[in-house]
């Protein structure tokens, strides 16, 4: 079959079976027949070996081909973002996310609101919209034009656009961080479960919090009262809130980020003042554990970093979870409750439970398994793309 369209794009025989079970990516290894001219980021459409119309998406550099938009054969303009991102926040309504004591949320989470790679998270009247493809980068304009359709002058002020860090390090591209919408006198304080946090999306990293842990660090707080707790990698300290608003008895904060650590502290100044009960420290977390005396923490928390960004790394990983959770077991007080992450979307639950289990084998400890924790809801995962569950957690028992 000849390619008698400049955007069009023909795949081998048989590799259409993916796209038929709407799985939204096209990898390079399918591809049969692509246009010379495309340039990354270009709108293109797929066709099966027989000529079939399989779905419209993102072309881009890279193992991943296309990032399918629409397995309809539909315009990708602002219309059509409109639709989605509306479509997003009315799911986040629906289930109760946006309210007077809770304004901090994920508006849109890539392929799991079926707009791989753009990511949109919400802090008060501020959307920070980051891009994780070129494609995305090019249509910021559109997404933004959508935006104030979506939520009018009356819930959004501000857009901030910040995607230097994510997108393809190789891109032809020249993309630069700042304001689409807004910009001046910004409130950066926003509220989650009551609590409120400065977010810093000029500078921090991600989009400026971690607003996937929100319902967990809200279970944390439940078994907080009276607690000796170490919030390992704490990063702006939201574990370390919920823990002083829950009761805590002492918070130790820790992050080899000196950044992160002022972060923290500034935040539970925000809600706490002066506290006494909180101390942080800037250093690396496995000598930090390796240092500690055995005993002194009944809470431990650990929300390390992604150990592994590529499948080339997961041994790697998986070894330095189990290093990780080794030392918390080694530490933690008799009837002690452990909090353990992995957000490595490489890393299946089943390996990093067999990472947790091998630890736990090692310490010759007793362990329960209390809770397996994942993502939020505003966060969801596409049923066709089981890769987007990338956030596993256990809530542990140690005797």
């Amino acid at each position: 079959m000849a390619i008698n369209k400049t955007n069009h794009i023909v795949l081998r025989p048989k590799k259409e079976e993916s796209l038929r079970r709407f799985h939204p990516w096209v990898f390079s290894g399918a591809v049969a027949q692509k246009p010379d001219n495309l340039r990354e980021g270009d709108i293109v459409k797929v066709f099966s070996a027989g000529g079939e119309f399989l779905g419209t998406g993102h072309y881009q550099v890279g193992s991943i081909t296309v990032r399918i938009l629409s397995f309809t054969d539909e315009p990708i303009d602002t219309d059509f973002y409109v639709q989605r991102i509306s479509s997003a926040y009315n799911m986040r309504t629906d289930i109760g996310l946006l309210r007077n004591n809770n304004n901090t949320f994920r508006l849109i989470h890539g392929e799991g609101d079926f707009l791989p790679g753009l990511i949109i998270d919400m802090y008060g009247k501020t959307a920070v919209v980051q891009a994780h493809s070129v494609g995305m980068d090019a249509d910021k304009e559109k997404i933004a034009s959508a935006l104030q359709t979506v939520l009018g002058n009356e819930k959004l002020e501000n857009i901030y656009y910040k995607s230097e860090g994510t997108l393809p390090f190789k891109a032809d591209i020249e993309s630069a961080d700042g304001y689409l919408l807004g910009g001046k006198n910004v409130e950066t304080t926003a509220i989650e479960n009551g609590l409120k946090f400065n977010i810093d999306w000029l500078r921090g990293q991600k989009t400026g919090f971690f607003v996937d842990q929100r319902e967990n660090r809200r279970l944390l707080e439940q078994y907080a009262a009276g607690k000796n707790v170490l919030n390992m990698f704490c990063y702006t300290g939201g574990f370390s809130v919920y823990a002083l608003r829950g009761g805590a008895k002492a918070v130790q904060s820790v992050d080899s980020s000196s950044k992160a650590v002022m972060l923290t502290d500034e935040n539970v100044k925000l809600n706490f003042g002066n506290d006494s009960r909180h101390t942080s420290y800037s250093e690396d977390a496995f000598k930090f554990l390796r240092e500690s005396d055995k005993n002194t923490h009944d809470l431990i928390v650990l929300d390390p970093p992604a150990f592994a960004k590529h499948r080339g790394a997961v041994n790697n990983a998986l070894q330095g979870y189990k290093r990780l959770n080794l030392a918390a077991f080694e530490k933690i007080q008799p009837g002690g409750i452990l909090f353990t992450f992995s957000c490595s979307q490489v890393i299946s639950k089943e390996q990093f439970r067999l990472a947790v289990f091998s630890a736990a084998a090692i310490s010759g400890r007793k362990v329960r398994i209390l809770h397996q924790l994942t993502q939020p809801a505003d966060h969801p995962v596409n049923i066709y793309h089981p890769e987007g569950e990338y956030l596993k957690g256990l809530v542990l028992q140690v005797e």
